[in-house]
């Protein structure tokens, strides 16, 4: 299963991660370098495990935690319709 950004919604590099912009009702929303990674991934088309998986092999010392922060940073991204599964 792919994501893409839903088309209101843009995304700009920051110094320590990525700001999102969500041009139907002017909320921002700013993800670290952690959640920017995560998001790329997902974007590229790895699948949440396949990302978790990934950033589990980058960050070896949150690889316990990898496959539920990266859940839930897709549950918040899904709930605010910011992206969408194709």
């Amino acid at each position: 299963m792919a994501f893409v950004l839903l088309p209101d919604v843009t995304a700009a590099e920051a110094d320590d991660g990525l700001v999102l912009l969500d041009q139907r009702n002017g909320r921002y929303w700013q993800l670290n370098g952690t959640g920017a990674a995560t998001l790329r991934l997902l974007l590229d088309g790895y699948s949440p495990e396949a990302a978790a998986a990934r950033l589990a092999r980058e960050f070896p010392e949150a690889s316990e935690r990898a496959h539920a922060d990266v859940r839930a940073l897709l549950d918040a991204l899904l709930n605010a319709h910011l992206v969408t599964a194709q």
